[in-house]
């Protein structure tokens, strides 16, 4: 079993920046791949940004260049660092974890992006 939690999220302005951290706990050694993802009202979640556990990375066209992917392995942590937030980045940003025989997903936390 693997626990993500979320944190990070809030009310910023266009333009703004926003960290999102994802500690993860339980059997963290069978994690092979974390990343974000995010759904907007009406919408389908999709895929912000991963990291392998080698440490490749994998964005979305529309953060390219804004969004960071990264972790700090000791600590089981992931982070997305958000810069030049838009509004049409609003969205619940949901931590997955991926292992070989399960996907485990945090909470989610809102992200909203005022013009």
């Amino acid at each position: 079993q693997v626990q993500l939690v979320e944190s990070g999220g809030g009310l910023v302005q266009a333009g703004g920046s926003l960290r999102l951290s994802c500690a993860a706990s339980g059997s963290t050694f069978s994690i092979i791949a974390m990343g974000w993802y995010r759904q907007a009202p009406g919408k389908q979640r999709e895929l912000v940004a991963a990291i392998s556990s080698g440490g490749t990375t994998t964005y979305a066209d529309s953060v390219k260049g804004r969004f960071t992917i990264s972790r700090d392995v000791a600590k089981n942590t992931v982070y997305l660092q958000m810069n030049s937030l838009k509004p049409e980045d609003t969205a619940v940003y949901y931590c997955n974890g991926v292992t070989r025989s399960l996907d485990y997903w945090g909470q989610g936390t809102q992200v909203t992006v005022s013009s």
